[in-house]
């Protein structure tokens, strides 16, 4: 079976609003075995409305659109699946109805335009929406199916949930599943992992395929199966053939980041971790910050200039000290540490200035039981995908000291 999402607004389009609806639908059309072929999103112009759906509904046997169904001129959904489908608008007084209603149990007068909300396609399944003001509804076309849903999340996911799936699974009769397994990684690029898997990749059930993040390369691991229980089972292999290849590369499974993992060998381990940073403007300490509910995270300064980082040791260094050098880095991690009262102290030090055509150096290094490890400089790329892979590799340096792993060269 073949699915399709259209999602419909000018917002979308001019970058106003992020579409996360679709990410969403996507993972729930997988999760009953639906295969989603197709996303389309189209700004509110009636004649292009009309011209999508007309497409989805030849190529796609499920058509799931989210917005366009409010009560404004420029909500053109239904008069577009209307157009679509060769059918008349008919008001449902019942609906106007359910509408004011809605409104009155929260203290509001219904206006005049809300009434356009109530005009649904002729012979239309309604879909009720007690979340919100825009009833939905679904559209049987020769053979294909249109489910026409609001664009505000919390709306959309809650008929998703309660009406839609199960809709769905009885129109389609749809038994099986889809189940997915990522294995995240870290510190390899995208051809490097490739090259690792390359042969796996071409089997059709399960399916492995790779997703890119400046950092960090996802591997995923998709079967289909009649149970949950039996996709997972095809999954298994797989999966531990990845792992056999690519190693302590590695670093977790699913929605698992770095910074939670890195916590949580703290935390069995009783330890805490103190950082100290510059290029990476305090974005090593925000991602253990957002997790560190265990009190793992013990505190990270963000250091601008040398005297930041001399006022912070209380020492001075005979012969002077370059702020972007191992040295720094040591001190740093040394003293980060002491002033947090940490076990562990990680320090991700590189130049603020630099000039245009130049990459900076980056220095990492971690204090530990009394010593001081460090990896070899890193060359790093400018602007937010360069503080991106060395926000990797100072958490990784982490990680891998915590599990007894070698350190990368």
């Amino acid at each position: 079976m073949q699915a399709e999402i259209v999602t419909i607004g000018t917002e979308l389009l001019l970058g106003e609003i992020v579409d996360t609806n679709s990410a969403w639908i996507a993972q729930q059309l997988t999760g009953i075995g639906l295969d989603l072929l197709y996303t389309t999103t189209v700004g509110d112009n009636l004649g292009r409305i009309t011209q999508v759906l007309s497409q989805s509904l030849e190529r796609s046997d499920v058509v799931i659109t989210t917005g366009g169904l409010g009560p404004t001129v420029d909500d053109m959904t239904r008069q577009g699946v209307a157009a679509a489908t060769g059918r008349e608008l008919i008001l449902d007084e019942d609906l106007v109805t359910e509408i004011a209603t809605y409104f009155g149990r929260r203290g509001f007068q219904m206006t005049d335009n809300n009434r356009r909300q109530a005009f649904i396609p002729s012979g239309a399944r309604i879909i009720h929406n007690p979340v919100g003001t825009a009833p939905c509804f679904a559209v049987e076309h020769e053979g294909h199916l249109i489910i026409c849903l609001p664009g505000v999340p919390h709306e959309m996911r809650h008929l998703m949930e309660a009406e839609v799936i199960p809709l769905l699974r009885e129109r389609f009769g749809l038994l099986g599943v889809i189940s997915s397994r990522v294995l995240r990684t870290c510190n390899i690029g995208e051809s490097a992992v490739d090259a690792q898997i390359d042969d796996l990749m071409s089997g059709a059930n399960p399916t492995v395929g790779t997703r890119a993040h400046p950092g960090q390369t996802d591997v995923v691991v998709t079967a289909k199966a009649l149970t949950l229980e039996a996709a997972r089972a095809m999954i298994a292999p797989v999966e531990a053939e990845i792992r056999r290849r690519i190693g302590d590369h590695v670093f977790g499974t699913d929605d698992e980041t770095l910074g939670q993992v890195v916590l949580r060998e703290l935390s069995a381990r009783g330890l805490r971790l103190a950082v100290a940073e510059t290029y990476t403007r305090g974005e090593v300490a925000q991602q253990l910050a957002q997790q560190a509910q265990s009190g793992a995270f013990a505190g990270g300064v963000l250091l601008t200039d040398v005297a930041s980082l001399l006022a912070m040791a209380e020492a001075e260094v005979d012969g002077g000290l370059l702020f972007a050098s191992q040295q720094a880095a040591d001190l740093a991690a040394r003293q980060v540490a002491r002033v947090y009262d940490a076990q562990l102290g990680l320090a991700v030090i590189a130049p603020e200035d630099f000039a245009i055509d130049e990459a900076p150096t980056a220095f990492l290094a971690l204090y530990t039981d009394g010593q001081t490890l460090t990896v070899a400089p890193r060359r790093v790329r400018t602007g937010a995908v360069g503080r991106s892979w060395l926000i990797f590799q100072g958490l990784d340096l982490v990680r891998r000291h915590l599990l007894g792993l070698p350190q990368l060269a």
